[in-house]
């Protein structure tokens, strides 16, 4: 049986590899995804605000937006929690779902300080390669076949770890003076065996984004019955008149939701719908707590809410799935050892690779064979 299980780890890690190479390390680096763009781009978040100076409504930068984007409907609009943050426009470029252009204005003097398209950013790309390999539906296929060997990789992996009672300390710990082949195997098993239920979390919780039946059996473990779809309530636009809405829709999100967070506006899709506006909680550890508000377009009558703390369990549980696959489920510490591990699962096929490599090259062992010489009496 144990033969069996080395032949089917072997074979299965060579088949899917290079997949897990890439998806490991796109997400390491998608786990620090909002640290590393405030490094690296700090101008889009923030701006120097000017001595005494008040920030713009909503609605005015929004008119700005709607005379330099004409052609363009407005998708959305983030706004950060600091005084100093920029607000970000994402307006439609086409009917594909993601196709849209990024703006970001100084929300204390209305100019425009970035546009471009949102799907040409950089960790978009990341995230694009993570999921679909940059190569759509196609791409989502083959990662989630990949995902789901890995996971039989981990399992089978843990079996042809599990050491006899006189070997356990050997199977514990690298010896790093070692040759090169014993130290090779000492990083693939070793850390193989130290990092697995991590990426055993990490593979389970990506074949939930992988297959509808297994975020369904999410639901069915929680709530008894698959994952309903959630639609913004209908609410009539009204006419748009003097009113600044948006800045009535912000100001009454912030008054119901009083804590610290990311505010983002959503329009409606479809007409008749209410305006969904979604406030990220960052005073809590763990990140994408989001509560849900809707109000009507045109006017910013409150319409209903849709809050984390009333959700059912299964909704709360698959909520939960995003922070627990990236690390972010209690903060730096967690993201520090989902990051680690993401690396050291990115060197297991290269380290597997090089033990079936060792072992197809090995040298034959040439036997010494000692001539007797005869004694002539």
């Amino acid at each position: 049986m144990k033969r069996l299980i080395g032949w089917l780890h072997l074979w299965l890690g060579l088949a899917s590899g290079l997949v897990v190479i890439v998806v490991a390390l796109s997400g390491s680096l998608l786990v620090f995804e909002d640290e590393l763009e405030h490094l690296f781009e700090p101008s889009l978040f923030s701006v120097q605000a000017p001595a005494g100076a008040e920030r713009m409504s909503l609605d005015a930068l929004a008119a700005t937006i709607r005379d330099t984007y004409p052609k363009n409907k407005l998708n959305n609009i983030e706004i950060q929690p600091a005084a100093n943050s920029t607000v970000t426009f994402y307006l439609k470029k086409g009917k594909a779902k993601g196709d849209l252009l990024m703006v970001v204005m100084d929300p204390y003097t209305g100019k425009i300080i970035y546009s471009g398209e949102q799907q040409k950013r950089f960790f978009v790309v990341v995230k694009n390669l993570h999921r679909y390999l940059c190569m759509g539906e196609t791409g989502k296929m083959i990662t989630g076949i990949s995902c789901s060997i890995f996971t039989l990789l981990i399992i089978s992996g843990l079996i042809l770890w599990w050491p006899k009672k006189n070997a356990r300390k050997q199977r514990m710990k690298v010896k790093w003076n070692a040759s090169f082949k014993r130290l090779n195997w000492d990083l693939h098993a070793v850390f193989g065996f130290y990092i697995h239920v991590v990426i055993f979390i990490t593979a389970i919780t990506g074949l939930i984004w992988s297959y509808k039946w297994v975020n369904n059996l999410l639901f069915y473990a929680f709530d008894g019955k698959p994952q309903s779809k959630v639609e913004a309530p209908v609410s009539k636009a009204e006419k748009i008149n003097d009113v600044a809405w948006l800045d009535k829709i912000f100001a009454a999100t912030n008054q119901r939701l009083t804590y610290n967070g990311i505010v983002n506006i959503r329009f409606p899709e479809k007409k008749d719908q209410a305006i969904t506006v979604g406030k990220e909680n960052t005073d809590r550890i763990t990140t994408h707590i989001v509560d849900v508000l809707y109000f009507q377009p045109g006017s910013g009558t409150f319409v209903g809410d849709k809050l984390f703390a009333n959700d059912t369990r299964g909704t709360q549980a698959r909520r939960l799935v995003y922070p627990i696959h990236t690390g972010g489920l209690f903060g730096w510490p967690t993201k520090i050892l989902a990051f680690i591990c993401a690396l050291v699962a990115a060197s297991l096929p290269v380290t597997g690779f090089l033990i079936w490599w060792g072992k197809k090259h090995k040298k034959p062992i040439v036997k010494k064979q000692t001539r007797q010489k005869s004694v002539v009496a």
